[in-house]
């Protein structure tokens, strides 16, 4: 009989649920404790995972017995600080949300317990696994080799987080950072290299303009362009909208290469979709071949129990799947790692410093 494996939860605001949702899914499973430490959100997660122990602290998380991973969920701004606690206490395999970090002194630190901590750490880039994304991948072949890379996200704006921590860039890293890192890890992914040179344009023209905590206005972008070579010669683009709720499509993706062109077309969440249009779109990854010419379409569904599980298009299931085959030794190393996810962070910080500079900024 496949022993139960015992997760521990750090943060169980929107993303946290999203992930309690996903762990519930998975046969072998249970939540044994959760830190919250608002209380609405403590109370919506013990909802969802009853027989979790809620506990006052990370210390009190540790402190648990019966724990075999865990999985960091917790605003941006306090990831790094929560894993050197983890390391210095009690290391066990780590599931973390992205971005890694926010604070480019913080490198140093991650590239410390990368170096030290005993057990793998996953880091969460749900977009790798988003059923039309991930077809993309596995279609790359197509291409004959992508040269060029284009990633649109035309989306809903950021959406209110316990304490709305997330309006300012001094707890996100900046949009580029917060809501790009994905993308960022996806050219790596797809082109196969590292970035050599970014540049950036973008800024805050609509969203969160009339908005005030304590005195403040929300500084975080809306909207914006990113370009990125690549040491290998190829080159990506992003584009981002953050007032762009209405598109049929979220997040549009075309890989191009010297035989086709692979394109994977992403719905946003299923809860936004007015009820007055019908059916929410379906998933498509399409090929246009070069020769002979004519793209041909494939509808990717996915599982609407996934779809109901969180607002990721299935993917975070996908990633627990991962996740929970590494916590039980059935496979040797997490598909997204500690130096992915520096990665990831380094190249929106990039960014945020092109926009802010108006020049290019190099990576090494």
């Amino acid at each position: 009989m496949t022993r139960t494996i015992n997760y521990g939860l750090i943060g169980c605001g929107m993303m946290g649920q999203e992930h309690l949702h996903n762990i519930a899914l998975l046969d072998g499973t249970r939540v044994a404790a959760i830190y919250e430490p608002d209380p609405q959100m403590a109370r919506a997660a013990q909802e969802i995972a009853p027989e979790a122990v809620m506990v006052g602290s990370v210390a009190d998380l540790l402190a648990v017995e019966d724990l075999d991973c865990l999985v960091i969920a917790s605003p941006n701004h306090l990831h790094v600080d929560q894993i050197c606690d983890i390391a210095a206490m009690r290391p066990l395999p780590l599931l973390v949300e992205k971005p890694l970090f926010t604070d480019p002194q913080d490198a140093a630190r991650l590239e410390t317990v990368q170096r030290d901590y005993p057990h793998p750490i996953w880091v969460a880039m749900e977009y790798r696994y988003m059923p039309p994304i991930a077809a993309l991948i596995k279609g790359l072949q197509s291409t004959g080799g992508v040269q060029m890379l284009t990633i649109r996200e035309h989306r809903f704006p950021f959406l209110e987080k316990v304490g709305n921590w997330n309006r300012f860039n001094r707890n996100t890293g900046g949009t580029f950072v917060e809501k790009c890192c994905h993308f960022f890890d996806l050219m790596r992914l797809i082109l196969g290299s590292d970035p050599v040179r970014i540049t950036a344009s973008g800024g805050q023209a609509v969203n969160h303009l009339d908005e005030s905590y304590d005195g403040e206005t929300p500084d975080i972008l809306d909207h914006g362009y990113v370009l990125v070579d690549f040491a290998n010669g190829t080159r990506a683009m992003l584009e981002l909208c953050m007032f762009a709720e209405g598109s049929r499509y979220q997040e549009e993706i075309s890989a191009t290469g010297q035989l086709a062109k692979i394109e994977a077309l992403v719905p946003g969440p299923g809860r936004f979709w007015p009820d007055h249009l019908g059916e929410p779109p379906v998933p498509q990854v399409i090929v246009s071949p070069r020769n002979p010419k004519g793209p041909v379409s494939q509808d990717i569904p996915v599982d609407p129990r996934l779809l109901a599980a969180g607002d990721h298009n299935g993917s975070t299931y996908y990633q627990h799947q991962g996740f929970l085959a590494l916590v039980r030794g059935e496979r040797a190393a997490p598909d997204v790692t500690l130096q992915d996810g520096l990665w990831s962070v380094r190249m929106g910080l990039a960014a945020q410093q092109a926009l802010a500079t108006g020049e290019a900024v190099r990576l090494t």
